[in-house]
């Protein structure tokens, strides 16, 4: 059984910065295991050929690549994640909301031209995507230390020592064991997949449980051009609509590449569910057709991203939207045989950002320097 002082659960921003601070204080006995196939987590970015940013370095990089997760970040309140992106020598640049933004408010009434407004602080995305942090982050921990493809199942707590279960894509199970696991996993899905041995105490299960996953119960649609026309005829690419399907649109394009809008589905998860994917596509079309006029109605690549069915990111529990943050949950347990020895770091867990990016970063930071681990 391999035996590591660490062991991180989950290789999504909160996993991956955790690892690249340990690495920075010269602790090199981890392990990180993650379930998908690539890293990331959260953060996917897809590639106007429909290739997934994460499937290599170079698609990592490329100017057309499109934020199928979180999008934006804000260096005005959130330093710690801008200072993160600026050490890692990413270039940024601020989200496009020059003009006007359009409403639909009713199924009778015309499409609504408004003066735009600007957000401050100012919305700020990354080139390449987001995924380009996931990428420049993995680039900084040794592939030896990182395992995908390796679902955790089972937590067993022994006197000095935490025994993880872990299968693989093809069923083979493997045994870790650690002094001390971090959860770079949401706590709602740590509760709901992970089976604890002996049991988490009850109070702080219930926590977790209740502890929406954010992003879980939404979906978005990206439709790629190669011109932003809508800029030409003075929009913003910003909308709101109460019709449908999409709630809230944006500008996606990448500067000096591919142009794009994006939106939020407003229809609920249950409903999606029921829908094929080719029909959601076609009314995506009708009503950007509808709102920014008829080139709209043919984009040179479409995709959607349903979180909510993504196993690995949400629950039945989730499909639900939260309407604000929930409160955020202890982070460990107080008491019982998984005091100190087990440490939540995902986004849900941060005081300040909870389920932002910037959420993930302080979750992990505070989660490694509560180990008080030296090299």
């Amino acid at each position: 059984m391999p035996t590591v002082r660490i062991v991180i659960v989950g290789g999504g921003l909160s996993g991956l910065y955790a690892a690249y601070l340990l690495e920075s204080q010269g602790i090199v006995d981890y392990v990180l295991l993650e379930a998908r196939a690539e890293l990331g987590g959260r953060i996917a970015c897809i590639s106007a050929l429909g290739q997934e940013a994460a499937d290599s370095a170079t698609h990592s990089n490329s100017l057309n690549a499109f934020d199928l997760g979180p999008t934006w970040f804000w260096p005005g309140y959130q330093p710690e994640l801008d200072q993160l992106v600026e050490g890692l020598g990413l270039e940024k640049f601020a989200q496009f909301e020059t003009g006007d933004m359009l409403l639909e408010r009713s199924p009778n009434g015309p499409v609504k031209r408004v003066p735009g407004y600007t957000t401050s602080p100012a919305s700020t995305r990354l080139i390449g995507g987001m995924g380009a942090l996931s990428v420049a982050l993995a680039r900084k921990v040794p592939a030896d230390k990182v395992l995908t493809g390796q679902t955790v199942q089972r937590l067993s707590k022994h006197e000095q020592s935490v025994v993880i279960e872990s299968r693989d894509e093809q069923g083979a199970v493997t045994f870790f064991q650690a002094e001390h696991v971090l959860l770079a996993l949401p706590p709602r899905l740590t509760a709901s997949t992970l089976t604890f041995e002996p049991a988490l105490p009850e109070a702080l299960e219930r926590q977790w449980s209740a502890t929406p996953t954010w992003m879980a119960p939404h979906a978005k649609y990206i439709a790629v051009y190669d011109t932003a026309f809508w800029r030409e005829q003075g929009l913003s690419g910003e909308a709101r609509s109460a019709l449908g399907p999409l709630g809230e649109i944006h500008d996606a394009s990448m500067p000096g590449a591919k142009a794009a809008l994006f939106g939020f589905f407003g229809v609920p998860a249950r409903v999606r569910e029921t829908v094929p994917a080719p029909v959601l596509k076609a009314h995506c079309r009708a009503q950007l057709a509808r709102l920014f006029g008829p080139q709209a109605a043919t984009p040179v690549a479409e995709f959607i991203k349903d979180w909510a069915q993504d196993p690995l990111t949400a629950t039945p529990a989730d499909f639900e939207p939260a309407l604000e943050h929930a409160q955020v949950p202890a982070a460990c347990a107080a008491t019982g045989p998984w005091r100190g020895c087990l440490t939540g770091i995902a986004s849900e867990w941060s005081a300040q950002f909870p389920g932002y990016l910037a959420g993930a970063v302080e979750a992990a930071r505070q989660g490694v320097q509560a180990l008080g681990v030296t090299p």
